[in-house]
């Protein structure tokens, strides 16, 4: 069962945010708190807490589970209010400094082996084989 963790209206641009949550996208926890605790990036700290309030949400949720086969399921990063400030330009004149934030949501869930859906594809790419070597063998007789 999953557990999700948001971390809202955080002041950085969601732009640099997402190259971190692009990192840890689909990767098992343990590692996702290693990398972030040694990432020089400025978001990494509230990121990795908020991976760690994931954590403790899905032990909640689940009681005792195993959380080392918790892996990161879903990231988003999504843009949230703009501040905007004025900044002073030559002849008088003002430019716009927008100060982005964003939101960050976190969805962990345990990794689940799909092993039934291996061979189905197997069988499929099979036929498709089998399909190309006949119509070849087709246009060489002619």
């Amino acid at each position: 069962m999953e557990a999700v963790a948001k971390l809202r209206n955080y002041p950085t641009s969601p732009r640099k945010m997402r190259l971190l949550a692009d990192l840890i996208r689909g990767k098992k926890v343990e590692k996702v708190l290693a990398e972030l605790e040694h990432s020089p990036k400025h978001p990494a700290v509230p990121l990795r807490k908020l991976v760690l309030s994931a954590i403790n949400n899905w032990k909640q949720k689940n009681g005792s589970g195993d959380e080392s086969q918790l892996v990161i399921k879903t990231i988003f990063v999504d843009g949230a209010r703009t501040l905007k400030r004025m900044r002073p330009a030559p002849q008088g004149r003002g430019y716009r400094v927008r100060k982005r934030s964003n939101h960050v949501t976190v969805i962990v869930d345990v990794k689940e082996l799909i092993a039934e859906a291996k061979p189905a594809k197997v069988e499929v790419i099979e036929e498709v084989v089998a399909e190309i070597k006949k119509t070849k063998t087709k246009s060489v007789k002619k």
